[in-house]
């Protein structure tokens, strides 16, 4: 069997807090929760998810250049509010060659003004938004789609 394909599936601030933090736009679903229907995703496919979380914007671009650097298929990216204010992401995203897809939970688009712009979606491949946890698995949908 060939070895498989690794998509990373990187996760920004106050996603630790899903299924607590405002259930009433982010659903009751945990990081957790999403992380297990993604590798049972994976392995169907012959692909390793390579999920993470952190809190801390640097955490995000060096695992953005460490997916660049193992030659992943594709990264998933829920940057948080840090896609409404990280010049360094996008110049991160910029800087990789795997693509890269925008995920939200919610529409940002139709949530409070400072949530409209994405310095991610600039840099991004795609963007898939507004579909609860759904959002994920659409971006793994697609990232199984790149190779």
């Amino acid at each position: 069997m060939a070895s498989p394909r690794k998509i990373f599936v990187l996760n920004g601030p106050n996603l630790n807090l899903l299924g607590t933090r405002e259930p009433e736009i982010y659903g009751y679903d945990t990081l957790d929760d999403i992380a297990d229907r993604m590798e049972d995703e994976g392995r169907r496919a012959n692909t390793e998810i390579d999920f993470r979380q952190s809190n801390h914007e640097g955490h995000l671009i060096d695992w953005l250049h460490e997916a660049n650097a193992e030659g992943a298929v594709a990264v998933i990216l829920n940057a948080g509010a840090f896609t409404h204010t990280s010049v360094a992401l996008y110049d991160a995203i910029k800087a990789i060659t795997v693509p890269v897809i925008e995920v939200h939970i919610s529409n940002p688009a139709k949530r409070e003004s400072f949530r409209h712009h994405s310095y991610i979606g600039m840099a991004a491949k795609g963007t898939i938004a507004g579909f609860g946890p759904t959002s994920y698995m659409l971006a793994l949908e697609a990232a199984l789609e790149m190779d």
